[in-house]
Parts: structure tokens; sequence; C-alpha cells
């Protein structure tokens, strides 16, 4: 149990430093590691309460952006709920990785044309944003992980480094609140989840305003480019374990894939940075 906890400290400090950079990126990285001796259903209930009091504090660092872009994510929330109750559902009764392999093979292809600078803008952010929702919510609910499908989307549509965090901030706080909810309803929360949160905090109060620091003077594009990349590397690991775990690829051969694709992602990085990463213009959006 000792091990355990010094295993959890380790990885959610280095989780909580990115979330602090990205404005997300906590459950990302957490969740594909500590499931190797934690089950989600244990995991899960711990680090959605306290990513509602992590989302709180991106926006409230935010908060100036808000105005700008609450409207172009209004749509989001509101889909987030139905997709909240029927991911608790699938964890109540459903193991979710299957869900999360097929989410990460659809994901993964849409990260690495973002990482290569192919973004095509969505003309009408409304008419994509209830459905998006609805999937994101169910998504996050299962396996509490959201920020790669909402950075790829708010990447594509090419919104400011505050902007970008103050409208992950909006979306991820409601869809954290709405699943602790869920949880509780549901009888998720448990005391055994419950302990891990004192494990867990310290770290996040260290990494988050560490990222915060780290990220401050860094260029809106190679901001862009950063989060794409993180993207496909734990999107990535996350497809090699679920590959072994559930015993398509045995042994240390599903990380071939990872390999593969840090392999790509690391030519796509070289080519960005040898261009002196310009910053990409965008057609105006239809909000």
């Amino acid at each position: 149990m000792w091990t355990q906890a010094v295993y959890l400290i380790l990885i959610t400090l280095v989780a909580g430093t990115v979330n602090g950079a990205l404005g997300y990126g906590f459950s990302s990285i957490t969740v594909p590691i500590a499931l190797l001796f934690l089950s989600n259903r244990v995991l899960n209930p711990a680090l959605v309460l306290i990513e509602v009091a992590l989302n709180a504090y991106v926006l409230f660092v935010n908060r100036d952006a808000i105005a700008s872009v609450w409207r172009r994510v209004a749509l989001i929330v509101a889909g987030l709920l139905p997709g909240v109750i029927a991911g608790t559902l699938i964890v109540s009764h459903v193991s979710p990785s299957w869900l999360k392999l097929f989410t990460y093979i659809v994901l993964l292809p849409v990260i690495l044309f973002q990482a290569a600078g192919y973004r095509r803008p969505i003309r009408s952010e409304q008419s994509v944003g209830l459905p998006f929702g609805l999937g994101l919510g169910m998504l996050y609910s299962v396996t509490t992980i959201s920020g790669p499908p909402l950075a790829v989307l708010l990447n594509n549509q090419g919104i400011g480094k505050r902007e970008f965090r103050a409208a992950l901030g909006l979306v991820r706080l409601a869809e954290s609140t709405f699943t602790a909810v869920a949880y509780l309803a549901a009888g998720l929360i448990t005391t055994t989840s419950i302990r891990l949160i004192p494990e867990i905090v310290p770290s996040v109060l260290i990494g988050v305003p560490l990222g915060s620091l780290l990220i401050r003077r860094v260029p809106a594009e190679t901001f862009r480019r950063v989060c794409m990349s993180f993207d496909a590397w734990i999107v990535a690991f996350g497809v090699s374990t679920i590959l072994r775990d559930i015993r398509i690829v045995e042994g240390p051969n599903a990380f071939l894939f990872l390999a593969a694709v840090v392999a790509i992602d690391a030519c796509l990085l070289w080519r960005f940075f040898r261009n002196g990463h310009p910053e990409i213009a965008l057609e105006p959006v239809k909000r």
C-alpha cells in the first residue's frame, strides 16, 4: 500500500504540472498509469471529486476570458448531462476498456492531423455543440478523460491560449460537477475512493501552480502544438495499455504502438520547429 501511495503521488505530481500548463491533462496522464494498480471504480470517483476543484481553479485563473468563450461552449455544456448519466450507468455495469479503445482509435488520426498543422474550422459551432457534448459527457463519466477530444475541437477552431484555457475550464467544471453528482446518486463514491484523495491533493497543490508558471511565456501556436503532441502520446499510451489488458497484443509488444506514434510525432515536431513554428492564419469561424 505504501508503494502504491508513492506511485500515485509521483504520477499525480506530473499530471498536476501538465494540467497547470495546458488547462487539462490531469486525468489523461493519471488514469492510464494508475489503472495498472487501481480499478476504475475506485480511481474514477476520487479523480472526479478532485477535478471539480481543479477545474474551478483553472476557470478562476482565466476568468477574464470567460465572456468571450461562454457562448461558444454553451451547447456543449448543455449536452454533457445526458451523456454523463449514460456513462455513469456504463461504469456501474460494464468494463470501459472497449469504449476507451474505440475512442482512442478514432481520436488519434485527428490529433496527428492537427499536429501536422492541418485544421479545418467548423463553420457553425452551434450545430456540433449538443452531440459533441453528449459524447464528451459519456466519455468523461466512463473514463474521467475528456481533455484530448475537447482540446482537438478548440485547437481546430484556432482559439487563443487564454480563451482556450477558459473554455476548457467551463466545460470541464460542468462535466466534473455533473459526474460527481451522478456518481453519488449511483453509490459509486465510497470510502475506498475518498481515502485516495489525501494522497493526490498535495501533488495537485504543487504541480498546478508550477505548470502555470512554466507555460506563461509560450507563444500561442507553440502552445497548441504542445497540446497536440501531449494528446498523441497519451492516447497512444492508452491504446497500448488497453491492447495489453484485453490481450489483443501480449506483453511489452503492445507498446510498439506507442513507440510508432512517438516516432511519427517526433518527426512532426521536428518539422514544426524547423519551419520556425509560424502562426497559422485561420478564417473567421461562425459562432
